[in-house]
Parts: C-alpha cells; structure tokens; sequence
C-alpha cells in the first residue's frame, strides 16, 4: 500500500516541550525501523498513516507492539519484534509524540 502524499513530507513546525521526551525515545528506539518524524522506511511503514490513528489502532495498540511485537498485517515489512528495555511510560510519551505528528499531518494535509 503506498503511502498518501500528505506522509510524505516532514513537519515543519517545532516539536512542544511536552513531546520533547517522546520525540527523544522515538528517535532512539523507533525511528530506525519507523523513519525520522515517523515517515518511514524500507524497513518499517509510517506511523502517520491514517491506519495508525487512533480510531483504528489505540494508545493500547503501541504497548502491545512494542511489548509482544507485530505480525505484519497492512502493508507489506516484515514482523516488528519486541522492543526491550522500554518502559510502558516511555511508550506512552512516544506515543503523545506520534499522535502529535499525525494531528500536524491532519492539520498539514487539510484534513
């Protein structure tokens, strides 16, 4: 599945003080696989698809993935393994960081 041109370009706007923490974590534990501001990869898919928004995969959603892992199911990567070593309050900030990029990515695609 391609991802919609509106995932494809970077947030222009500063990252707030309250997501500064979660943008940190992303970028250590996430991003390799997930892309710089969650855009993607060739290894991971991007996270500002409106498949990870919150009315089809919850906050709950990312605690899993990241405790037990993810059998790939909407595009085409292979399995994400279990993160280690990353506290479920430290998914909850990625996560605030995630949902802030998609909310930038609404707001930036007109939506």
């Amino acid at each position: 599945m391609p991802a919609p041109s509106a995932i494809q370009t970077a947030v222009a706007r500063p990252v707030p003080p309250a997501h500064a923490e979660g943008e940190r974590l992303f970028n250590l534990h996430c991003a390799g696989c997930h892309g710089v501001q969650a855009l993607g990869t060739t290894k991971g898919p991007p996270l500002l698809s409106p498949i990870y928004f919150p009315n089809h995969h919850s906050d709950g959603a990312f605690q899993v993935a990241v405790q037990r892992g993810v059998t790939p199911h909407h595009f085409n990567f292979g399995p994400m393994p279990p993160i280690q070593g990353v506290s479920p309050d430290q998914v909850s900030a990625i996560t605030g960081y995630v949902r802030w990029l998609q909310q930038q990515t609404i707001i930036g695609s007109g939506g």
